[in-house]
């Protein structure tokens, strides 16, 4: 479970509570709510990720950390801190678990700010009818960044590549962020704002291949990096993705803990989550249902 998630009845994200305005509602994250997510998570999470550290490495440690709960973050490494910067796009009708899957993982780092970033400051619904609320717009993100991803999803991916304030928001932030990063079909959102010619990327199967419209190499692997572009496969993927870059920001050590904090230990029901290993009637009707979705993409794709 998320860092300090209760179950209570309503979603939870980290420490933030999504509290419905009615039974049965969408439930979403309150302004004040909000403001004491990070101080909450930041606490447990300097508790959760403490582990064993050898002698040297204790030697550089920060300070003695008490949070609220008592623990003793004494052996915790002064370099486990650090203010990285990430802006996590939203739009409408995106893949919610494009966005959380990565979103669990970015949170899960000390010091870091995690902005959610759209148009305005309005709720954005997903596809699957969650209902998030940025926290910053285009005009009051962060200039420069550490990362910058895009998620996917179908029709809203759609409008989103196709949004001209969207395609310059990526561009511009895309042009000096350390890492530009994508899961799923957000990889087409990059392409839109020309942040992936020349580089290997991934994508959902469905439209990996559409990548090369806007010059970016299409590789067929779980989690692509190429250079400062890191780029994940198809939804569930978002998870492999996001180790990666707790990795990449912050240290083997560091992601091993995230994994065992969230205890990801995947053993599926089924060996159909990939193209190369989902029943041949498998494939044939998936590959029916979203053909017009491919036609759409490949459209979007010539026209941008």
């Amino acid at each position: 479970m998320p860092w300090a998630a209760v179950p209570i009845g309503c979603a939870t994200v980290g420490k933030a509570l999504y509290k419905a305005d009615k039974p049965r509602k969408t439930c979403i994250l309150t302004r004040q709510e909000r403001a004491m997510t990070d101080l909450d998570r930041r606490s447990i999470a300097l508790a959760a990720l403490l582990a064993p550290l050898t002698a040297a490495t204790a030697a550089g440690a920060a300070p003695p950390v008490k949070p609220a709960d008592g623990h003793d973050m004494s052996m915790a490494p002064a370099d486990w801190t650090r203010h990285d910067q990430i802006a996590m796009l939203v739009y409408p009708k995106m893949t919610a678990l494009d966005l959380i899957g990565p979103q669990y993982m970015f949170a899960s780092l000390m010091g870091a700010k995690v902005h959610l970033v759209g148009k305005t400051l309005e709720p954005v619904t997903s596809d699957t009818g969650v209902t998030i609320t940025p926290t910053a717009t285009f005009a009051d993100c962060p200039k420069d960044l550490t990362v910058l991803f895009a998620p996917g999803g179908t029709q809203g991916t759609l409008d989103a590549l196709q949004d001209h304030e969207t395609r310059a928001f990526m561009a511009d932030r895309g042009s000096r962020a350390t890492y530009v990063t994508s899961v799923c079909t957000g990889a087409l959102i990059l392409g839109a704002a020309g942040l992936l010619e020349g580089y290997k990327a991934t994508s959902h199967w469905v439209v990996r291949d559409t990548l090369s419209a806007f010059g970016a190499i299409p590789t067929d692997e779980r989690v692509v990096r190429d250079r400062n572009r890191i780029t994940g496969a198809g939804v569930t993927a978002g998870l492999d993705f996001g180790l990666t870059m707790v990795a990449e920001l912050r240290g083997r050590n560091y992601a091993e803990n995230v994994q065992l904090l969230c205890e990801y230990d995947p053993h599926p029901p089924f060996n159909a989550g990939s193209i190369h290993t989902a029943p041949p009637e498998v494939k044939a009707m998936m590959g029916q249902m979203l053909t017009p979705f491919q036609a759409k993409v490949r459209a979007a794709a010539q026209s941008s």
